[in-house]
């Protein structure tokens, strides 16, 4: 991911089509942008599901990052996405149109921004050290009343 600097903008990631479904591989962690934009083509996925699914992957990124999303297709769905993931304004599939909306303001990076998949492998390490004492602590207590009942 590489973050733009252009004349009058202010700093943006870039996603061409499909690179925005990828998390934690959309925006440069040393160079944040203040936006995201996808430029996108979803005339192959038809008349099926695909660019629901495909704006769906945008809005999970903007939720992830704190990154307001501007998304541009040519035959899907074109939309300013906010950073809680709403959509501000859109135009549908097949629809044609312009998209006059401000730019939502990004936030400071979140957890997942900051720490990525990281943190996920942490939750399940403790999760699973929790599960591990729990069970270690429950049968040191049925073997004490074994041993305190034999011997009673």
């Amino acid at each position: 991911p590489r973050t733009l600097a252009l004349p009058g903008v202010p700093l943006v990631a870039v996603a061409i089509c499909y690179e925005i479904i990828f998390p934690g591989h959309v925006v440069d962690d040393l160079f944040r942008p203040h936006w995201i934009f996808n430029a996108t083509n979803d005339a192959w996925f038809g008349t099926s599901i695909g660019p629901e699914q495909h704006l769906a992957s945008a809005r999970m990124r903007a939720v992830e990052e704190g990154l307001p999303v501007i998304r541009a297709a040519n035959t899907g769905v074109s939309a300013v996405i906010d950073t809680s993931g709403e959509i501000i304004a859109r135009l549908d599939t097949g629809e044609t149109g312009i998209i006059d909306a401000s730019l939502p303001s990004a936030r400071p990076p979140t957890l997942y921004a900051s720490f990525g998949d990281w943190m996920l492998l942490a939750l399940i390490l403790a999760s699973w050290s929790w599960a591990m004492a729990t069970n270690a602590t429950a049968r040191y207590r049925r073997m004490r009343n074994t041993v305190m009942q034999r011997c009673g």
